[in-house]
């Protein structure tokens, strides 16, 4: 998927796309420059085309910037099973990559359910990783039970209280999700200002109708060009795929206890990074708490610096990669 010439991705940026075989799948991976590796682990609903800007601003800065179409997703495979996305089976997919590329250790940075891969990766993998920069989705240590069970306690019985049950009937997310592709991934890729809209669409509309139904639309990030190559790979595909590891979650429940670790026993540890913006809007710097708390890694993610960096680069925009080329030693290997 060589997008280079549409206007979403500067001509410059040169991106390279390339199949690798990692854990037993063909990955599709989008990489630029030479340099000290980063693997940035994209979320739901996306692809590797979400850091196409920092794969542009990393190379530039020394880099050799990796994104992935993460398991499920683009053109990488998407197993039928579900028991497939464990995240311990997509931390071996991570290792692989890094196998493939012939890469001893590298920063892996990822958003939404990418970002809580990555954690399980430090913690399994901590001498394949240098540092770590979780965005949005904080690290919790595994829970006292199923999490499931922890949701219909929160949420009530039945599918209609929250996304997670909801998702976890096979064929109903991917038919409102696929019935407006372009309308509902314009809902989901709001600005910071649409915060709000995200416990919406978590809550079903907050009366059970649907995860977009309630969303109003205007406002999302996307250009018409960016919108069109998110749309493309889910009509080629189907978003059953993605809906396993992500908003379905399908493979949720048999992350417990199987795959509940703790920190490694070993001296290995990596510095970690969660940057936070303003308190109350999505994940603010009041949803870094328990993160601080519970995390087993060296962590800089609640510096005054950081936030400032981050206001100042524009959460507005889905380009970060002036935040991170400022932020303190985040990504810096030297």
């Amino acid at each position: 998927m060589p997008l280079t010439s549409n206007g979403s991705v500067p001509m410059s940026a040169e991106i390279r796309h390339r199949q690798i075989q990692t854990n037993g799948i063909s990955m599709h991976i989008a990489e630029a420059g030479e340099g000290f590796p980063v693997v940035m682990c994209h979320g739901w609903p996306e692809l590797w085309y979400s850091w196409r800007h920092q794969l542009s601003a990393l190379a530039e800065a020394g880099f050799h910037a990796i994104a992935p179409d993460m398991r499920g997703y683009g053109d990488t495979d998407a197993p039928a099973d579900p028991a497939q996305y464990r995240t311990s089976i997509i931390c071996a997919d991570i290792a692989g990559l890094l196998d493939a590329l012939d890469i001893e250790k590298a920063v892996i940075v990822g958003h939404d359910w990418g970002g809580f891969h990555i954690w399980q990766f430090g913690l399994r993998y901590p001498e394949r990783t240098q540092k770590l920069i979780g965005l949005n989705t904080p690290y919790n240590p595994p829970g006292e039970i199923p999490p499931t069970q922890a949701m219909h306690m929160a949420f009530g019985a039945g599918d209609r209280g929250y996304y997670m049950l909801y998702n976890q009937a096979p064929g109903q997310p991917e038919a409102e999700f696929e019935a407006d592709l372009r309308g509902n991934l314009a809902k989901v890729m709001h600005d910071y200002t649409h915060a709000q809209d995200l416990w919406t669409m978590a809550t079903l509309g907050g009366d059970g109708s649907g995860m977009y139904t309630k969303i109003a639309p205007g406002g999302t990030l996307l250009s018409d060009a960016d919108l069109e190559v998110y749309a493309s790979a889910f009509e080629k595909t189907g978003s059953t795929g993605a809906a396993h590891p992500g908003p379905a979650d399908r493979a949720h429940p048999q992350l417990w206890p199987l795959d509940g670790t703790g920190a490694p026993g070993g001296s290995e540890r990596a510095h970690a990074g969660f940057p936070v913006g303003p308190a109350g809007l999505g994940r603010g710097s009041d949803a870094a708490e328990g993160h601080v708390q519970w995390t087993p890694w060296k962590t800089t993610g609640r510096s005054r610096s950081t936030r400032r960096h981050l206001r100042s680069s524009g959460l507005r925009r889905a380009n970060w990669e002036s935040a991170w080329m400022k932020w303190s030693g985040a990504v810096r290997c030297s």
